[in-house]
């Protein structure tokens, strides 16, 4: 099995979701089914298969996040000393040529990505033009708008 990277910081996020999902969730569900198939006829009760729906969606997110967590090679960012160069868990401050516009990304894993918090997929376009390259090198991104040229301006691990 192919391992997955991801920080700490997200894998004790999935670990949080597992914990909620397994403690509360779970049981919750649990007991809309048992009140659900205490009303009657379970043919015609909406509460009971919207419950048992529920219920299918908590074990499948599980049953992921267990698959995932398995897979994970937790990567801590302040533990890695890449000698200034841009690798997974990295911090990014980039400089778009064109534009001037300054930018911040962490290069995270697939499931912790949100670009309103300055998270990227390692896998996405910016991502991969960035990996291995160190300050003061020029990125070229193929992205869905164009290609942009970056210049790095700083890579830290934090």
């Amino acid at each position: 099995m192919a391992t997955i990277p991801i920080t700490k910081r997200g894998a004790e996020k999935l670990k949080a979701e597992l914990h909620r999902l397994k403690t509360v969730d779970r049981p919750g569900v649990i007991q809309a089914i048992a009140e659900a198939r205490a009303r009657g006829d379970l043919s015609e009760n909406a509460e009971y298969d919207a419950a048992k729906d529920r219920r299918g969606f908590i074990e499948g997110r599980i049953q992921e996040i267990d698959g995932k967590l398995a897979a994970a090679q937790i990567i801590d960012p302040t533990a890695v000393d890449a000698g200034g160069k841009v690798v997974f868990g990295a911090t990014v401050e980039l400089e778009e040529e064109k534009s001037g516009e300054v930018v911040k990304y962490q290069i995270v894993g697939e499931d912790e990505a949100d670009l309103k918090l300055g998270l990227i997929n390692v896998s996405s376009p910016i991502a991969r033009a960035l990996i291995g390259k160190e300050e003061g090198d020029t990125a070229v991104v193929e992205a869905p708008g164009g290609t942009k040229r970056y210049e790095i301006v700083a890579v830290s691990y934090v």
